[in-house]
C-alpha cells in the first residue's frame, strides 16, 4: 500500500495546544507517511514532530479541532482553519497511525545518522549471559534444540537446561508445555548455588496426564543444586484458577510427580483487569476537577498500586525462596509470557547487583521480556487510550517498570540508570522508530527480518550523550540483595509517568533534576581532566 492514497490532505494551518503549562504553538500543518509535523516557521522556537504510531486509537475530533491521545499518555489538541480540511487531516491521522503491518512501519525506513544497521543487535545474545552462568556452575548447558522454533514459537533459537537432559527430552517436555515453553534457567543465584526458572503450565488437562521427561528435568534442577536443595513452583494463577485449568487441558504440576517440589500459590492479576486499572488510573490522574477525597478514592479503586504491590510481593517471594531458603525456584501461570517474566525479571533484580546496572538492566529487559517472548506487538498496541479495549491489550511490562521505579525510590543509590531510561522504555514499548519492541517473539522477528532491517534501541539509548543522561550520578554499586518494603507509606504513584503532561513538576523533583545535572556535570569535566599533571 502506498502512504499517499492515505494522506488526504496538504499543508494547512493549525495551532497546537499542549497542555496548560505550554504555550500553543502556531504554524504550517503537513502529515507524512509516519509523522505530523506543525512548523512555526524560521522564526519559530520549536515544532511539533510527531510519530504517528504514537497516536492511540480512534482520533476526536469536531469542528476544526482535532484532539490526538498519544500512547505516551499526552494529550494535544490542533485548530485548525476549515472544517474540511480537519475532516481530511483526522481521517489521514486515523488511517496512518492504524497500520497492522509491521514491515511498513517506520523502524523499517528510520535511519539516523551515526548508526548502522546491525549495531546493537548483538549486545545481549543467550549466549552472553550462559558465559557468566558457565563461570559459576557446570550443571546448565546452552541448547539449540529450539533452532528452527518448531519446538516453542516464543522461545528464542537457544535456551539454558540442565546439562543432564538431551535435547529429545526436551522435545517431549515441550509437547507437556504449554506453548512448548518448557521449565528454562533464568537466573543462576552463585551465593546459593540454586536457581530461578520459568515455564508455561503442564497440560496435565482432566485425565491427569504425566510427562516422565518433564518431570526428570525438575529432578535434574534438583540435583545441579546444592546438596539437599528443596524445589518450590510458584504458580501466579489462584489455585482455583489452576484446578479450573485442567478442564481446558491445563492444570498444576501433581506433587507425587515432582519429589522434592512444593507448589504455592500467588494470583497476579493479567490480560483485561490489569489493562482497565491501567485505564482507571489515566483517567483519574486527567480529571483537574476532583476534590481531595474525590480523587483518592479514585485512585484507590483503580487498584494500580495494588497490583504493584501484589507483584513486588511475589518477586520477594521468588527472591526470598532462592537466597534465604536456598531452593530452586519455578515460576509460571498459564501461558508463561507475562506475570511469569514480571516475576522472574522482578526477582532478579532484587537479587542480582549486575542487574542493577545500565548494561545489566538492558540485558535483563533483553533476556526476560523481548527474547523470552513477550507478545509486545499484542500487549502494547494502544496504551491506556483505546475505545475498542482490545482483548490481549495489558500494560504488564508498564508494570514492571513502575516496579523498578519503586525500588530505585526506595533505594536511590542502588540502580545506576534513573527514571529517564524507563520513562524511555515505556515509551518506545508502545511507540518507537527503532525495532527492538517490535514483534511478539523471536522468531517473528526472524520472519520479518527486524534484526537485519531496522536499528536496535540499546545502540540509541548507549549512545555516550545519551547514557549519560540517562544514568543516576548517585549510584553506588552493592553486592546485597534489596528488599523493597510493600507497606502502603511506601508504595507511591509514578508521578514523572501519570502526571508528567498535567502539571509541572514538584519543587523536591526540580531539585533533584538539578542535583543530577550538577553531579553529571562534574563528572563529565573530571573525565576530561587530564590523569597526570605535565612534566615542566
Amino acid at each position: 500500500m502506498e502512504f499517499l492514497e492515505l494522506i488526504r490532505t496538504g499543508p494547512a494551518q493549525a495551532k497546537l495546544l499542549r497542555g496548560p503549562e505550554a504555550p500553543p504553538l502556531r504554524g504550517i500543518l503537513c502529515v507524512t507517511g509516519h509523522h505530523l509535523l506543525l512548523s512555526p516557521g524560521p522564526q519559530g522556537t520549536s515544532d511539533l514532530w510527531l510519530l504517528l504510531l504514537h497516536v492511540a486509537g480512534a482520533v476526536s475530533y469536531d469542528s476544526g479541532t482535532i484532539t490526538l491521545r498519544c500512547k505516551d499518555l499526552r494529550v494535544l489538541q490542533l485548530d485548525i482553519e476549515g472544517v474540511e480540511a480537519t475532516l481530511d487531516i483526522a481521517r489521514s491521522i486515523e488511517a496512518l497511525s492504524s497500520l497492522e503491518s509491521v514491515i511498513t512501519s517506520f523502524p523499517f525506513f528510520y535511519r539516523p545518522k551515526g548508526l548502522r544497521l546491525g549495531d546493537a543487535w548483538h549486545f545481549h545474545p543467550p549466549e552472553r549471559y550462559y558465559k557468566r552462568v558457565a563461570r559459576e556452575t557446570n550443571a546448565w548447558r546452552l541448547s539449540e534444540v529450539n533452532e528452527d522454533f518448531s519446538l516453542c514459537p516464543s522461545y528464542p533459537r537457544a535456551v539454558i537446561v540442565p546439562r543432564a537432559v538431551d535435547d529429545d527430552a526436551l522435545a517431549r517436555c515441550a509437547g507437556f508445555r504449554q506453548g512448548g515453553r518448557f521449565p528454562v534457567l533464568s537466573y543462576h543465584h552463585a551465593p546459593s548455588g540454586t536457581v530461578l526458572l520459568r515455564s508455561s503450565q503442564p497440560l496435565t488437562g482432566p485425565q491427569k496426564r504425566r510427562c516422565a521427561e518433564d518431570e526428570e528435568l525438575l529432578r535434574s534442577v534438583l540435583a545441579g543444586a546444592r546438596p539437599g536443595a528443596p524445589g518450590f513452583i510458584l504458580d501466579t494463577r489462584s489455585a482455583q484458577a489452576a484446578k479450573q485449568a485442567r478442564v481446558t487441558g491445563g492444570g498444576t504440576e501433581a506433587k507425587a510427580a515432582y519429589p522434592g517440589w512444593k507448589r504455592l500459590h500467588r494470583p497476579l492479576e493479567r490480560g483485561r483487569p490489569l489493562q482497565e486499572s491501567f485505564v482507571r488510573l489515566v483517567e483519574a490522574c486527567g480529571d483537574l476537577e476532583k476534590s481531595m477525597d474525590g480523587w483518592l478514592s479514585q485512585l484507590e479503586a483503580c487498584r494500580w498500586l495494588a497490583h504493584v504491590k501484589e507483584a513486588l510481593s511475589t518477586a520477594c517471594l521468588a527472591a526470598w525462596g532462592v537466597e534465604r531458603e536456598e531452593a530452586c525456584v519455578l515460576v509460571h501461570g498459564a501461558e508463561g509470557t507475562d506475570s511469569t517474566l514480571l516475576v522472574t525479571s522482578l526477582a532478579q533484580l532484587i537479587l542480582d547487583p549486575l542487574s542493577r546496572t545500565m548494561t545489566g538492566f538492558q540485558e535483563l529487559v533483553e533476556r526476560e521480556w523481548i527474547q523470552a517472548g513477550h507478545p509486545f506487538q499484542l500487549r502494547c498496541a494502544h496504551s491506556a487510550f483505546s475505545h475498542a479495549r482490545p482483548k490481549h491489550e495489558a500494560p504488564t511490562f508498564l508494570l514492571f517498570l513502575d516496579c523498578v521505579w519503586q525500588l530505585g525510590h526506595q533505594f536511590p543509590l542502588s540502580l545506576e540508570f534513573g527514571e529517564g531510561l524507563l520513562l524511555a522504555l515505556f515509551e518506545h514499548a508502545y511507540a518507537s522508530p527503532f525495532g527492538t519492541f517490535l514483534c511478539s517473539s523471536e522468531k517473528e522477528r526472524c520472519l520479518c527480518e527486524v534484526r537485519t532491517q531496522t536499528h536496535s534501541l540499546w545502540s540509541g539509548l548507549n549512545q555516550p550523550k545519551v547514557r549519560r543522561k540517562l544514568r543516576n550520578p548517585l549510584y553506588v554499586p552493592s553486592p546485597l540483595a534489596i528488599w523493597p518494603s510493600v507497606e502502603p507509606q511506601s508504595l507511591q504513584l509514578w508521578q514523572g509517568l501519570f502526571l508528567r503532561w498535567i502539571r509541572p513538576p514538584e519543587p523536591s523533583q526540580v531539585a533533584w533534576e538539578k542535583v543530577w545535572q550538577r553531579l553529571a556535570s562534574k563528572e563529565k569535566t573530571e573525565d576530561c581532566e587530564p590523569t597526570s599533571k605535565p612534566q615542566l
